[in-house]
């Protein structure tokens, strides 16, 4: 058991389900067997504890929430499932291609002749995102901070 009274698979889903906000997809990733991600995926959500955890990772990471995970996401995403179907020498079963993750594709299509095209989004767009993101939530803070020491300094000469 982990220090939080969580097993290291549970620990391991809600920083997962914090940054990734799927929960079959953190499930599985935290290492859940596939034919059951999303029952244990729920189950943990069912725990109070679990739901402190994703709370607080989320406010790690928090700045904007969903949307920064999801620029993390594509910053520092894999790419593998990707190239497994651009290698790939016929389309995958439809079984097969929902299980893949492809949040960092942009478009996929045919092209003459019978191949594929994936696009991918930008990484470095993304990192570009969330470093105005960072900047935009550290310069709120810087004045909140200035609000808060000013409104002090008033009421203190009161």
């Amino acid at each position: 058991m982990a220090e939080r009274g969580i097993s290291k698979k549970r620990e391991d889903f809600c920083g997962l389900y914090a940054t990734l906000g799927n929960v079959s997809e953190a499930a599985e990733k935290a290492g859940f067997e596939k034919s059951s991600a999303l029952k244990e995926g729920l189950r943990c959500l069912g725990r109070e504890k679990c739901r402190e955890r994703i709370r607080e990772v989320a406010e790690l990471l928090s700045g904007s929430g969903s949307v920064a995970a999801g620029l993390r996401r594509l910053a520092f995403g894999s790419c593998n499932d990707a190239v497994y179907l651009v290698f790939a020498d016929e389309l995958p079963p439809a079984s097969v291609i929902s299980g893949l993750d492809l949040f960092n594709v942009s478009e996929i299509r045919r092209v003459k002749g019978g191949g594929v095209e994936v696009k991918l989004f930008d990484r470095q767009k993304a990192l570009e995102k969330l470093l105005e993101l960072d900047t935009s939530v550290s310069d709120r803070e810087k004045a909140e901070s200035l609000i808060e020491a000013l409104t002090c300094r008033e009421d203190e000469q009161v």
